[in-house]
């Protein structure tokens, strides 16, 4: 069992409850950063439905604001690490870029600014491969990425703003790592799906839910690297317990799975369930692009398959993945568990 204490921003997000979960399991105690006192307590349901009551002596929380220093410098106290989960993540393409890159850009520099002045040397930082496999100019066939690749801004003819967001972010992480002898990992998940914990369900689930409840009318023909939200949790906790991973970037991939073979698992699942199974042409999401919107979010992956090498991930994690068709399945299950399914025609 691990002892000290890690600081968990964005606690009660769909990585951050699994990783206070994993953290917790493991041993360690945990203060998570909240925006409100009811999502604390949501956090602390879930805490104590995997883990028992006990579990919650090892468990408090602070409120902060990502944008705002106020309250930053208090909640680093006692504290050995940070796990930097916090992000903004919206369905839509926001009219105002800021909204999303504000607080992943300068909420990382609040977070790792206050972790140096504390003395806090060790951070793990959840990314994307929204920062590594865009702006390399490929748009068609099939490409690998690892972790030696760098999202380009620049070269992109579509940014959207969590990529933007998040790339700005990891920059800056490094960038202040090197300057200030900070310890930093950085965990860069795909798609994340698994099970959802409490009604606060992550818009990743959304993939799924979309089809199983019909809000998702037509698919589109691209693919995603998924990945359960259960491996991205360990992954953070078991950088935390090894010191050789400061330095290092981890994808986080199971593996590459079509909008479409999502559908057909679920179909063969549920057999009794309408699933969606028309698809949206290639050239209306190009179109669509153009003005913004959900299809701005996915142009980059239209026409081409982005393939994530998770296997530095998996080493990380010292066994295989769960599988990307296990990911779908649980999160399909818990959505209708909890009663997250809107009515088709609702």
């Amino acid at each position: 069992m691990q002892t000290g204490q890690v600081l968990v921003t964005g606690a009660n997000g769909f990585v951050g409850k699994w990783t206070v979960l994993e953290l917790l399991r493991a041993g360690f105690s945990v203060r998570g950063t909240v925006r409100s006192e009811g999502r604390a307590e949501a956090v602390r349901q879930a805490v104590a439905g995997q883990l028992g009551e006990a579990a919650l002596s090892r468990l408090d929380f602070v409120r902060l604001d990502l944008m705002q220093d106020k309250g930053w410098a208090e909640a680093m106290e006692g504290i050995d690490a940070v796990a930097h989960v916090a992000a903004q993540i919206l369905a839509e393409e926001p009219r105002d870029m800021q909204v999303v890159i504000g607080p992943a850009l300068e909420g990382t520099e609040r977070v790792l600014r206050f972790a140096v002045a504390a003395d806090i040397r060790r951070v793990v930082m959840t990314s994307s491969i929204a920062t590594v496999g865009y702006g390399h100019g490929h748009t068609s066939g099939k490409r690998g990425y690892s972790e030696a690749d760098f999202t380009d801004l620049d070269a992109m003819k579509f940014t959207w703003a969590y990529c933007v967001g998040k790339t700005r972010a990891e920059q800056a992480a490094w960038a202040y790592a090197r300057s200030e002898g900070l310890l930093l990992t950085t965990i860069h998940p795909g798609a994340i799906l698994g099970p959802a914990l409490d009604a606060d369900a992550s818009i990743s689930l959304q993939m799924v839910s979309g089809l199983l409840e019909g809000s998702t009318p037509a698919m589109p023909s691209n693919g995603f690297s998924v990945v359960d939200v259960r491996d991205v949790a360990a992954m953070h906790v078991a950088a935390l317990q090894q010191p050789e991973t400061a330095g290092q970037r981890y994808l986080a991939t199971a593996s590459y799975l079509p909008f479409p073979e999502v559908a057909d698992i679920l179909r063969r699942a549920y057999p009794d369930w309408t699933i969606t199974s028309k698809h949206v042409p290639d050239w209306i999401i190009k179109l669509l692009a153009r003005f913004g919107g959900p299809a701005r979010q996915i142009i980059n992956d239209i026409g081409n398959e982005k393939h994530f090498d998770g296997s530095k991930g998996a080493l990380l994690l010292g066994r295989p993945y769960i599988s990307a068709e296990d990911a779908v399945l649980s999160a399909a299950e818990s959505l209708i568990r909890l009663g997250l399914l809107k009515p088709r025609g609702a």
